[in-house]
């Protein structure tokens, strides 16, 4: 990746001997989101801290939009909006009034910052609330406020920490689909950071699983099923009319299909793991041996089976890491 946006380079936070971040090296782009996904005490908001020059790593740097955070913190600031998990207003100014003073904080005039406030507000949907007392709000409603807070300043990047916290699930939908929408439209670069699996697929382009202070795998979410569920990347079910006879007659033939690693009969529904999408052979296949094809579908792997995945395949980690597999494990249980 050329010019990346966030460039962190052999990232590493000691606390005595514990490390709360281990050597991670993560290239994000412009415009793109990321997310850093991981259990709480993982290391996601140490990262955040040493990008935003607030603590200082024990080695390694961490550059954004070109600038050391460490040596430069102040001009980082000037570049990145961070919103962190529990966002806090002067309860006894109006919203409207929280914007402007946050504008004129990071060096806009009275008449600048109050237009962009008036228009932020508009934006993230509280238009009619510009004059209610911040007290007032809900908390999805301050989730969104605290976003206006951020942008104000227009920034290049924006860095959430776990901002969906305490939203109801139609306000998180609301609110992911804000941020999305405003890293297309202003060309935001986003990172993201939270344990909600189900959020960070909703969003983001790309994802990191990050565990015991290390990037244990990162990628868009086809290439990390890809890599996890290698002979099985591609999974189809395809439901005929009637039950099929076992042994099927034609089962020999369907397994002769290079790309096909596994099948399995179920009545009228073929279960097939395949390599790389072969559905469009597949349906030929049943249609042309006269079978009455009534349903077709593919199984999509998303985080939860990715992160499950992950985890089998490493048994022997480190009692951190079993840790880490126990708080998502227990998180995947409540679902």
């Amino acid at each position: 990746m050329e010019n990346p946006v966030i460039d962190l380079k052999g990232l590493t936070k000691c606390y005595g001997s514990l490390k709360a971040v281990d050597n991670l090296n993560l290239k994000i782009g412009r415009g793109e989101i990321f997310g850093l996904l991981g259990p709480n005490g993982a290391g996601k908001t140490t990262t955040i801290l040493m990008m935003l020059g607030l603590t200082e790593p024990s080695s390694g740097k961490a550059l954004v939009c070109g600038i050391d955070a460490t040596t430069h913190p102040i001009p980082v600031k000037r570049k990145v909006g961070y919103m962190p998990d529990s966002i806090g207003f002067y309860d006894s100014m109006s919203a409207l009034e929280n914007l402007v003073y946050t504008g004129k904080l990071n060096g806009l005039s009275g008449s600048e910052a109050h237009k962009r406030a008036l228009d932020l507000m508009d934006l993230i949907g509280l238009g009619s609330a510009v004059h209610k007392r911040a007290s007032v709000f809900s908390r999805g409603m301050k989730q969104r406020l605290g976003l206006a807070e951020v942008l104000i300043k227009r920034p290049e990047v924006i860095i959430l920490d776990e901002p969906t916290l305490g939203i109801d699930p139609a306000g998180v939908k609301e609110f992911l689909a804000l941020i999305r929408q405003l890293s297309r439209e202003q060309g935001l670069t986003v990172l993201l950071s939270s344990h909600h699996l189900h959020q960070v697929q909703m969003v983001c382009d790309r994802v990191g699983i990050f565990a015991a202070g290390k990037m244990q795998m990162e990628g868009d979410i086809d290439k990390l099923s890809q890599n996890l569920f290698a002979d099985e990347s591609y999974s189809v079910s395809i439901t005929v009319r009637n039950a099929l006879p076992v042994p099927w007659e034609h089962a020999a033939e369907l397994q002769s299909i290079s790309e096909v690693r596994q099948l399995r009969i179920a009545e009228n529904v073929v279960e097939i793991a395949c390599s790389s999408d072969v559905t469009p052979d597949l349906v030929r296949l049943f249609v042309a041996k006269g079978l009455d094809v009534i349903g077709v579908h593919r199984k999509e792997f998303g985080l939860d089976e990715i992160y499950q995945k992950y985890f089998e395949n490493n048994l022997t980690e480190d009692k951190t890491d079993e840790k880490s597999r126990g708080i998502f494990q227990r998180y995947l249980t409540k679902k």
